[in-house]
């Protein structure tokens, strides 16, 4: 890949790449504790270097899984104790997202308040500085129905089917550019281009839409913070951004054929490789840094690396080094080069 390198490079290869899993695509994966590895003296250089951390941690869950997890207080003193850590490590326009899910009361139908209250405490923690930026909702409905013994065996809630997307930044400005994530237009907003006409005039929530607002084109529309892996209306197109189409048609396929070929059961908690794009494309730039501390089957990696960005990935489990190593076979990277 042509990738221009900024300045932050001699920092970044002067981490400990022979202490790494493996190295790809500028980038390399790391396999130990990420709160151990982040503070100590090998992770140094990348201290003020990280331009985007995106990770989906593991979610406060009822029982244990098989990527880790921990439950109540626990889950929320370790969750919490990682805010100051991440934060050291970004460029202070840089951001900060996590994908999190809802978690339950043990044995009751009722959604616990877990994964809020340790969202608070992180976004308020003293020593971290950070502040939400936006709110995201990414709503997937083939996820399988959980609860289930609230949903398929009593049957008395219904499926649990979004995950929260959580943005954050250490200033109010963080590097953004949402005309790098901008969605197809709708049939009627191309009409609209192609016809110049419009009902201009005011409207009845007192804007007033004169007659070359919507002329201009853009290439497309901006990006919405609900993001619709699937149709919520059957009758209406999805219009999710443009890396979500590409990500997911690109490399989806790949991965689970592959792992299927192999034998190899795919990473449970996997992040949307969309929605791993989508933020990498909004928030950083060629040659940037990102960070995914919780990486498993390295989602971030593989999104990193098609978009010409280094990355830096660590996950406590090494059973997902040999899946993870799958992305990287993907022809789709060898054409990008």
């Amino acid at each position: 890949m042509n990738i221009q390198i900024e300045n932050n490079a001699n920092r970044i290869d002067k981490l400990p790449y022979q202490l790494a899993a493996y190295k790809r695509n500028y980038g390399a994966y790391f396999i130990g504790d990420a709160a151990k590895l982040l503070t100590s003296k090998d992770f140094d250089a990348i201290k003020g270097q990280v331009n985007l951390i995106i990770t989906s941690p593991p979610y406060p869950l009822n029982e244990k899984k098989s990527y880790g997890n921990l439950a109540g207080d626990a889950y929320r003193e370790w969750f919490i104790s990682l805010a100051p850590i991440l934060s050291e490590l970004l460029t202070e326009d840089g951001s900060l997202v996590i994908e999190i899910g809802n978690a339950w009361e043990s044995g009751r139908p009722v959604q616990s308040l877990l994964h809020l209250e340790s969202l608070l405490g992180f976004t308020k923690h003293k020593d971290a500085g950070l502040r939400l930026i936006q709110q995201f909702v990414c709503y997937n409905p083939s996820r399988l129905p959980s609860p289930a013994q609230w949903v398929t065996v009593n049957r008395i809630r219904a499926v649990d089917s979004f995950t929260h997307v959580w943005w954050l930044a250490k200033q109010d400005f963080p590097k953004a550019d949402n005309s790098k994530v901008l969605r197809p237009y709708s049939k009627s907003m191309k009409n609209l281009l192609k016809n110049r006409r419009y009902n201009a005039g005011k409207r009845p929530s007192e804007h007033v839409i004169s007659e070359t607002s919507f002329l201009k084109d853009h290439g497309g529309s901006i990006a919405h913070n609900l993001f619709e892996m699937e149709a919520l209306d059957p009758l209406r197109e999805v219009r999710l951004p443009n890396v979500f189409s590409f990500a997911n048609s690109a490399s989806n396929d790949f991965f689970h054929r592959e792992c299927k070929r192999l034998g190899i059961t795919p990473h449970p908690a996997r992040m949307p490789l969309g929605l791993a794009s989508f933020f990498i494309e909004f928030l950083t730039d060629k040659g940037d840094l990102v960070l995914d501390p919780f990486a498993g089957s390295n989602t971030t990696g593989y999104s990193a690396s098609i978009a010409g960005r280094r990355w830096v990935g660590i996950d406590a489990q090494d059973a997902y080094v040999e899946q993870s190593l799958i992305r990287f076979n993907d022809p789709v990277l060898s054409v990008m080069e």
